[in-house]
């Protein structure tokens, strides 16, 4: 079968299956993500330690250091194990399992690309950061010779970062206080809309009711004059028969 394809020497300090680099892989994998989960972390929670020793006078020795190689070492390793994989992916002579185990290698190598551009990205921020608490801590130290400005440092950039936190959760309060309140006049306008459409609707039938009711006193004021006309007319009948029957 195509996962029981093995390797001798190479990188990974003997041989192996294609399956067994492929679970080596994974498993390295997710622990170099933990990893620089942790690193990340740490970078926005704490910089104690940075801070304990710059405070001692001593050469800077950050701690987090060893993390970060320890994390490359685990890169270089998968990335040896994916060198491998594609070695014996590509000797697999049936082409259903060829293809198969061909996308299982590239979904590993994008990971740990990945890993890898976060991991080099997070290394330029934490030694931007380091260089400037540096430059920091060299320039109290020259004014008063006093280490206790260098944990000062570090406090004031700990409650920097807390009030902009604070900021952005007001800020967002704030907004979300502005787009209730314009909702509820646009609510009001809306009402307000539709108020004055039923009053113009109600005003406009009460001028179709006068109309009516104008037409319809004039058609009795006409029906009362035929009335008293008709009255008149059979009089005067009446009155010309009886003279001419005398």
């Amino acid at each position: 079968m195509a996962m029981a394809v093995e390797v001798a020497g190479g990188g990974s300090g003997g041989g192996g299956t294609l399956s067994e680099f492929y679970q080596s892989s994974r498993r390295l994998l997710l622990k170099t993500r933990d990893g620089l989960e942790r690193l990340e972390r740490f970078e926005y929670t704490s910089s104690s330690s940075s801070s304990s020793v710059l405070s001692s006078g001593a050469a800077v020795s950050d701690p987090s250091e060893k993390s970060v190689d320890g994390l490359r070492k685990d890169i270089s390793q998968i990335q040896t194990l994916c060198s491998l994989m594609e070695r014996l992916w590509r000797s697999i002579p049936a082409k259903s399992q060829r293809d198969l185990w061909k996308r299982k290698v590239e979904q590993v190598a994008e990971e740990v690309d990945s890993l890898k551009d976060s991991l080099d990205k997070y290394n330029l921020r934490h030694q931007r950061r380091m260089e400037e608490v540096r430059e920091r801590a060299e320039l109290l130290g020259r004014a008063s010779g006093d280490s206790s400005h260098v944990l000062r440092i570090f406090d004031d950039e700990a409650q920097a970062m807390q009030s902009a936190r604070s900021s952005s959760r007001m800020l967002e309060e704030t907004l979300a206080t502005g787009a209730a309140i314009l909702s509820k006049y646009s609510e009001q306008r809306d009402r307000l809309k539709r108020a004055q459409r039923k009053a113009l609707d109600v005003l406009n039938t009460l001028g179709l009711s006068s109309s009516v009711m104008r037409l319809i006193e004039k058609r009795n004021r006409v029906d009362r004059w035929i009335k008293y006309a008709g009255m008149i007319l059979t009089i005067i009948v009446l009155i010309f028969i009886w003279r001419w029957t005398r």
